[in-house]
């Protein structure tokens, strides 16, 4: 009985081993987006709303227990009277402009049912073009600009958002609730980018309203 239970003993010993290297290489591939960055502090002097330009803020923006409540119309007037742009609600992060290193947004994000053609995070400033990187929402679906799909059936639930930009390297990452989802070529070092989100209209097949709320806005480099 002594041997035979000895014998379970090293059988399972020789079984461990392995699992837990297995567990710690798990774990090794699930890092959290975050590791080896450090955490940038933000005032709200950093958070800086863009809305229509003929209405007050309480009718497209409501911050309540930590979460920001952001809508817009589709014929609201854009953000400014002399820009021909599309309607928006969005949060700017300010004073800490970019066009180096390695940056990454982080955020919980939820998005209303119905709310669709519209820009719910971007990374504004590029070499080419007006932003460098998109997420947009589509019946649902996340997608890059409007074609690429990030994640599907977002609608009506909190989730997780982290953006990791590679200036240097020239990449954008895209993590939802920790998974790596999507990863793509940036569109060049401009100036000064930096980080927004909210609703933002496209040019077609958008719905009337569209809202999406935020909380836990952070900013982190490497």
């Amino acid at each position: 009985m002594a041997a035979g239970f000895a014998k379970t003993l090293t059988t399972y010993a020789d079984w461990a081993l392995p699992l837990g290297a297995l567990l710690n290489s798990f774990n090794q591939c699930h890092a959290d987006p975050t590791d080896g960055f450090c955490l940038v502090p933000l005032t709200q002097s950093n958070f800086k709303l863009q809305k229509p330009y003929d209405t007050p803020f309480e009718q497209s923006y409501l911050y309540e227990n930590g979460v920001h409540k952001l809508w817009v119309y589709a014929d609201d007037k854009p953000h400014d009277p002399n820009s021909h742009t599309q309607p928006r609600i969005e949060i700017r992060i300010q004073c800490l402009d970019y066009s180096s290193e390695v940056w990454q947004f982080e955020g919980y994000g939820f998005v209303s049912n119905g709310t669709s053609g519209a820009t719910i995070a971007q990374i504004h400033g590029a070499a080419h073009g007006a932003a460098t990187f998109i997420l947009r929402i589509y019946d649902g679906d996340m997608r890059y600009y409007s074609r690429d799909l990030v994640a599907t059936s977002m609608y009506d639930k909190w989730f997780r958002l982290n953006v990791i930009h590679d200036v240097d390297g020239g990449t954008v990452t895209v993590y939802i609730n920790g998974v790596q989802k999507y990863s793509t070529n940036d569109k060049g070092p401009g100036s000064g980018m930096y980080f927004k989100c909210g609703v933002y209209a496209t040019l077609a097949n958008i719905s009337f309203y569209m809202e999406s709320m935020w909380r836990d806005i952070k900013i982190h480099k490497n």
